[in-house]
């Protein structure tokens, strides 16, 4: 039986069953100071044919309530299941856009499809998420996958291949497509959101990452200074270090041929820190800045050593863990050549308002 038919039916038994006891009760209290004898009339014979037709229409008109009573309320109660039950047959064909958006008061239906809403929408994000993920692996891939196949072809009908410059142009592709992968990686795992959170301070994580990256602004003759005051967040350090590089990196390879500077700064105010990496170098117009955290977006006419080629998703990867933190990316060209890159992060300890 269906479920709609079993609650018919517990409904309609609920209702005979009730009627029964009432005329149940009637009869027994009634009947019972009635005499029996012929000398009175009515006498409880007689109150008995009297009563035991119209019992028994009051039966059959319980039935027919019951039956039909509980057929309607049943199918009214089981409405919202119904609703979601083709909100998960759509789902399972594929259509994760569909959504239950359930009416009316709270309860517990409006409760299970606000949830189920959310699954969905959980769902098609990760799904969308896995298809661009595979969309972009499969499309920057290609290029290094084409230039190995295409050295690998050239050495194999050259009879004068210089090995070891085969092997060592082999071994760039291969860096750069490693590069890439992990690049993609840490993009798909900041869009997730799935990361244990702890409080970090966002100064040190600054000092370590100019630390870092210190030989390679002194081969590129970039002058980086870093200061600013204790800057506490609530997230992930290992996404928030690879926030931090990325800007600071970003800000030396895409700098001024000789002669840059990168100034990397942290604010603390009431409710949230503030993240500021500074760079000199060529001008950018307002509509290409616009473009630079889309994935595989690099800004035009800015200078890229032989040292980093980059895979362009850099800021892109930055944008996204600081959405993931709750946070807000800007930026903003210098009039004089470069850019600022400001990350406002929420504050684990906001002051109270008043």
């Amino acid at each position: 039986m269906s479920a709609r038919l079993k609650l018919t039916l517990s409904y309609a038994g609920i209702v005979v069953f009730s009627g029964v006891l009432l005329l149940a009760a009637v009869a027994f209290y009634l009947l019972r100071y009635v005499p029996d004898s012929v000398d009175v009339f009515p006498n409880r014979s007689d109150l008995i044919r009297a009563f035991v037709p119209v019992a028994g229409v009051v039966m059959v008109v319980l039935i027919a309530l019951g039956l039909g009573g509980g057929w309607i309320l049943a199918g009214r109660m089981l409405a919202p299941l119904d609703r979601i039950g083709r909100a998960a047959q759509l789902a399972a064909q594929g259509s994760l856009s569909h959504r239950v958006s359930l009416e009316g008061p709270r309860d517990e239906f409006r409760d299970l499809a606000d949830v189920f809403d959310s699954m969905l929408e959980q769902l098609e994000a990760q799904v969308a998420e896995q298809q661009r993920f595979a969309a972009n692996a499969s499309h920057e891939l290609r290029t290094p996958l084409a230039i190995s196949q295409t050295l690998l072809e050239v050495a194999r009908t050259d009879p004068y291949r210089d090995v070891d410059a085969l092997i060592s142009r082999l071994y760039e592709v291969n860096a750069r497509a490693i590069e890439l992968t992990e690049a993609l990686l840490m993009l798909s795992h900041a869009e997730r959101r799935s990361f244990p959170r702890e409080v970090v301070d966002l100064s040190l994580l600054a000092e370590e990452a100019v630390e870092a990256l210190l030989p390679l602004a002194d081969r590129r003759g970039v002058a980086v200074e870093v200061g600013g005051v204790a800057a506490p967040v609530l997230g992930s350090s290992a996404l928030l270090q690879q926030l931090v590089t990325n800007l600071v990196l970003n800000a030396v390879v895409h700098n001024l041929p000789s002669g840059g500077a990168v100034a990397v700064r942290t604010h603390l105010q009431p409710h949230a820190v503030a993240l500021v990496v500074e760079n000199t170098g060529e001008v950018l117009p307002a509509y290409r800045v616009a473009t630079l955290t889309e994935p595989f977006q690099r800004g035009a006419e800015r200078t890229r050593g032989e040292d980093h080629a980059g895979v362009g998703l850099g800021l892109a990867i930055a944008q996204r863990i600081t959405q993931a933190h709750g946070g807000t990316l800007v930026l903003t060209p210098r009039a004089e050549g470069g850019l600022i890159v400001t990350v406002w992060l929420p504050h684990p300890y906001p002051a109270p308002l008043g």
